[in-house]
C-alpha cells in the first residue's frame, strides 16, 4: 500500500457556528478515517514515538490494533500506561512530543497519534455508555495509605499506580469537583467535562478516595496528614496563582486573571447564568494579554460569552507564541483579533473605576536573550490606546504559597516551586511532589509522567521503611 503523506483531517464545527456555542470544536474521526490514518504508521522497529511520550504508551501497538479494527485491544494497550486517553487525546501537545519523533514525519506529516488516541477513548466511552469499565490488575493491599494533594493530572496518574501497588490513595481537593486544571481551566469546547468526569468516576470505582472542599495548608497541614495515619504525601497541587504585569491601572474593575475568569466560566458554569448562580461580566470589547494556550482559551471563551471584539495582545511575533498551532488557528478562524509585537503599559478607567482603555506600545525584536529568543524592545513614541471594557491577563501562573508557608523544612525555589529531584523526592522524608508545582506551568501529559514517577518512588520509600 502506498504511503499517504498527509494526515487524514478531522472534521470540525464551522467557525461561524462554533464561536456561538460551547460544544466541542473537533468532531472526531469516523471508523474509516481512523483506520486510514492508522494505516499511515509503518510500524518501524525503533519506535521513537514511545520515547517521546512522558508516560511511554505503546503507540505502535495501539495504532496497529486500530488498523485491524480491534478497538478493545487498542484501548487495553492504552490503559496499561494511560488511563486518561480521552483527556490526553484532546489536549496533549503530541506535535511537540511523540509525533515530533515519528519516522513518517520525515517524508510527510507525522501520524496523528493524538487523534487516534481520542478515537479509541471515544469508542470506549460510547461503548460503556459513559461508565468506564477497565480491568486493572492489583496486588494484595499493603495496609498503608498515601495522601495526594490536588486532583489534577499528576495526582490522578499517581493515585492509579499507587492503587495498583496495593496502597490506599486519598486525594484532597480544594474545589468542590475533581480534575484540577482539566475542570476549572480548560473550556468545554476543548475538553468536554463529561470526559473528565468519566475518568474520575472510574478512579473512584478503582478505589481512589476523593475529599473535596479541603484546602491543605488551611483545613489541615501536611504534618496533620501524617498524624492522621498517612504513610506518605504527594503534592500535585499545580500552579494556580495568577501573575500580573504590575502596570498602572491593573486594579481597575473589569480586569481579571485568566485563572479567575476561566474558573468562573468552566467550573462554576458562568456561561449558563442564571441557571447556575455565577455572575460574570460579559465584555463587548475584550483585551486578552498573552500568547499561550490559556490566552487562547480566555479569548475564545470571551467570544462565546458575547464579546463583539476580542483583541489578543502579545509582545512577540506569531511564530513565538507558546500556544499550540491548532489553538492559534482556531482562534484566528473564529475572528480573534491578533495584536502582535504589542505590549500593554497602562490601563485607563472611567469615573466609576471600570477599565475603559488599555494603552500599548509597539515592539520590535532586538538581540537574543538567555532563552535564545530575540528580546522584545519598545519602539519609542509608538503609544496608542484601545477602547475596551474588559481585560483578561494570561501571562502565566505560579504555585500557590499556602503549602510552602505551612510546611516547615520544605525547600522552595525562586518562583515558589517545590524543589524535588528527578524521582519526586522533596527535602522532607516521605513527602513527594510532581507536576506544575515543581516545574511551573507545563503540559498535562508531563504532569502525568511525573505522577507515575513519584508513585514508583513512594513505593520504594515505603518498602524500604517496612
Amino acid at each position: 500500500m502506498k504511503l499517504i503523506k498527509e494526515q487524514i483531517p478531522m472534521k470540525e464545527q464551522p467557525p461561524e457556528v462554533r464561536k456561538k456555542n460551547f460544544e466541542e470544536v473537533p468532531l472526531g474521526y469516523t471508523k474509516e478515517e481512523a483506520i486510514l490514518e492508522a494505516s499511515r504508521c509503518i510500524q518501524c522497529p525503533v519506535h521513537p514515538c514511545v520515547s517521546g511520550c512522558p508516560v511511554h504508551v505503546d503507540i505502535p501497538a495501539f495504532i496497529k490494533a486500530i488498523k485491524e479494527d480491534k478497538l478493545q485491544s487498542a484501548i487495553d494497550i492504552m490503559n496499561e500506561t494511560n488511563l486518561l486517553p480521552g483527556v490526553t487525546g484532546r489536549i496533549c501537545p503530541q506535535e511537540d512530543q511523540c509525533q515530533a519523533l515519528c519516522v513518517v514525519g520525515k517524508v510527510g506529516d507525522p501520524v496523528s497519534i493524538g487523534r487516534l488516541e481520542r478515537y479509541i477513548a471515544d469508542w470506549e466511552f460510547n461503548k460503556n455508555q459513559g461508565k468506564k469499565r477497565v480491568s486493572i490488575s492489583k496486588i494484595d493491599p499493603t495496609g498503608r495509605s498515601v495522601a495526594l494533594i490536588g486532583s489534577g493530572p499528576a495526582s490522578l496518574s499517581c493515585s492509579v499506580d499507587l492503587v495498583k501497588m496495593g496502597y490506599s490513595a486519598t486525594i484532597f481537593e480544594a474545589f468542590h469537583k475533581g480534575g484540577g486544571v482539566l475542570t476549572y481551566g480548560i473550556p468545554e469546547f476543548r475538553l468536554p467535562k463529561r470526559i473528565v468526569n468519566y475518568e474520575i468516576c472510574f478512579l473512584q470505582e478503582l478505589g481512589v478516595s476523593f475529599v473535596f472542599d479541603f484546602l491543605v495548608g488551611r483545613t489541615a497541614t501536611i504534618e496533620d496528614l501524617f498524624k492522621r495515619g498517612f504513610s506518605a504525601v504527594f503534592i500535585g497541587s499545580g500552579a494556580g496563582a495568577p501573575q500580573f504585569m504590575r502596570i498602572e491601572g491593573e486594579n481597575l474593575d473589569g480586569i481579571y486573571s485568566a485563572n479567575e475568569y476561566l474558573t468562573r466560566v468552566n467550573l462554576m458554569k458562568a456561561f449558563k447564568f442564571p441557571e447556575f448562580d455565577t455572575p460574570i461580566k460579559k465584555g463587548k470589547r475584550v483585551a486578552v494579554i498573552g500568547g499561550g494556550n490559556v490566552a487562547m482559551d480566555a479569548a475564545r471563551t470571551s467570544l462565546r460569552m458575547g464579546a463583539e471584539h476580542v483583541y489578543l495582545i502579545y509582545r512577540r511575533s506569531r511564530n513565538e507564541m507558546p500556544a499550540r498551532v491548532e489553538e492559534v488557528v482556531h482562534a484566528e478562524e473564529e475572528g480573534i483579533e491578533f495584536m502582535l509585537l504589542t505590549n500593554p503599559v497602562k490601563y485607563i478607567g472611567d469615573e466609576k473605576g471600570f477599565v475603559k482603555q488599555v494603552e500599548c506600545l509597539r515592539m520590535t525584536l532586538g538581540e537574543e536573550d538567555a532563552s535564545g529568543r530575540k528580546r522584545p524592545v519598545p519602539i519609542e513614541g509608538s503609544e496608542f490606546r484601545i477602547d475596551i471594557d474588559q481585560a483578561i491577563v494570561a501571562i502565566g501562573t505560579l504555585p500557590n504559597p499556602i503549602i510552602s508557608i505551612t510546611t516547615p523544612g520544605l525547600s522552595i525555589g525562586r518562583q515558589g516551586e517545590i524543589l524535588a529531584d528527578a524521582d519526586g523526592n522533596t527535602s522532607i522524608k516521605g513527602v513527594f511532589a510532581g507536576g506544575d508545582i515543581v516545574t511551573g506551568s507545563a503540559t498535562v501529559i508531563t504532569a502525568m509522567g511525573a505522577g507515575r514517577t513519584a508513585a514508583a518512588s513512594i513505593d520504594r520509600y515505603l518498602k524500604e521503611g517496612s
